[in-house]
């Protein structure tokens, strides 16, 4: 029987070795959000001026390291899947570029090629006794990556849980271990205000017991989750696990015995929570981690009944276009999953899709339902995926209906004050 403690020790290294596995012109890949490892990234970060050309690729990244630096790119930039707080700054000034892409077709991006992938930095957890490793934080397209790299890192880390799932890599898989115990960063509930409120009671009145929900990141997502402790029978399939999905499933209100597809599974690609998430995550059989290409699968999360899902978007226009990413053409997110998932609730049968979205914006002077999207907007999920809008002034159910009746059904869920205006632009479309 093979010896994997001997194998660990072998491939077993400080950061600051571990890090000379990169070469100049590497493009490295980090999971979302809480999955990226803070030793290796800092000491690349204190190394940076050593190399050339390398570029570091993640969706949203949590902590500000040191390569995150405009005086820097030439050795070591970031190259956004989404933006960030930490990235947007450098986004919108243009010395951090951004690779569009649907969340769950980016690990297909990198088999194909599009995206190159030659090393690999992730946390991971404690190795079993078997040779395998969690990376439960982030198995999104980071799996995809491992099979592609050249170099895989990964920084053991005993704070991160042993999920179940196709999110374990084997030692054989790993060129260097780098070990750290930093508490894991945590992202507690958003702060839910009277807007968030009203919205996420709108939602929550539409959603069905026995419904498997995906909730989208934000305050309006998680308002509509705490207004759903009194549901039975609800079920999960999201792409991210947060503390809002946690206090459903703690209230008895998730049990998933009605999903169609892997009843009696919690199913996430990524965690963003606090260290409550992360405990329930630790070798519980209820939770499985997957690849994004698995949980974002319109076709896979589609064969549940009554699928639901709540995404937020920045901007609404007549016809039902939304914008979720930018602000006109000034970058502010990414597209991520919500077009997965709006596909996904389309196909389902008795599925439904909410896009969320206050009223106004800038302390109500800017109606967010507007007769066309700002000049440069990215259209995120386009007229003919939208299903329902919805507003702290009702909902806006748009799929099947004319764009003379989408029109009229969003300027109703306008704010009172732009009603007026709307409505004579919409007479000057020919739309009223």
């Amino acid at each position: 029987m093979t010896n994997y403690q001997d194998l660990y020790q072998e491939k077993l290294c400080t950061a600051e070795k571990a890090i000379k596995l990169v070469q100049n012109g590497d493009s490295i890949i980090v999971p979302v959000g809480v999955g990226e490892p803070p030793a290796l990234l800092t000491a690349l970060s204190e190394h940076r001026r050593e190399y050339l050309d390398v570029k570091i690729s993640q969706i949203l990244p949590i902590r500000k390291f040191g390569y995150i630096d405009p005086e820097t790119v030439e050795h070591v930039r970031h190259v956004a899947f989404f933006f960030g707080g930490v990235t947007r700054a450098g986004g919108q000034q243009g010395w951090i570029d951004y690779l569009p892409s649907y969340f769950g077709e980016m690990p297909r991006m990198f088999e194909d090629g599009f995206y190159a992938v030659d090393t690999v930095f992730t946390l991971a957890s404690p190795m079993d006794e078997y040779g395998y490793f969690s990376i439960s934080l982030g198995a999104d397209y980071t799996m995809a990556a491992i099979k592609k790299a050249r170099s895989v890192v990964l920084e053991v880390n005993p704070n991160v849980p042993f999920a179940n799932g196709n999110c374990l890599v084997h030692i054989s898989q790993v060129s260097a271990l780098v070990e750290d115990n930093t508490p894991l960063t945590e992202v507690g509930l958003p702060k839910i205000g009277q807007v968030e409120e009203a919205i996420g009671k709108y939602v929550a009145d539409l959603i069905d017991n026995g419904s498997t929900l995906q909730i989208g990141f934000g305050a309006i997502p998680d308002a509509v989750v705490m207004q759903l402790t009194h549901k039975h029978d609800l079920g999960i399939h999201s792409e991210m696990l947060g503390d809002g999905i946690l206090t459903l499933i703690e209230s008895g209100a998730v049990t998933n015995q009605n999903k169609n597809y892997l009843p009696g599974k919690v199913i996430a690609t990524f965690a963003l929570g606090t260290k409550r998430l992360y405990d329930f995550m630790n070798r519980n059989p209820q939770l499985e981690m997957h690849p994004v290409d698995f949980t974002n699968d319109p076709c896979l999360a589609g064969q549940n009944d009554n699928l639901v899902t709540i995404n937020a978007s920045m901007q609404v226009d007549f016809l039902g276009q939304c914008c979720s990413e930018s602000l006109g053409s000034t970058p502010y997110s990414g597209t991520g999953g919500q077009v997965d998932f709006v596909r996904a609730a389309n196909r389902s049968k008795g599925g439904k899709s909410f896009i969320v979205l206050p009223a106004t914006a800038k302390s109500g002077t800017i109606s967010r339902i507007t007769p066309t999207l700002t000049p440069g907007s990215a259209i995120t999920t386009p007229k003919n995926d939208v299903n329902y809008v919805v507003t702290e002034y009702g909902v806006a159910q748009l799929r099947g209906k004319s764009a003379k009746q989408r029109a009229q059904a969003l300027i109703a869920i306008a704010h009172p004050d732009f009603r007026g205006e709307l409505t004579e632009a919409a007479k000057k479309m020919n739309l009223f």
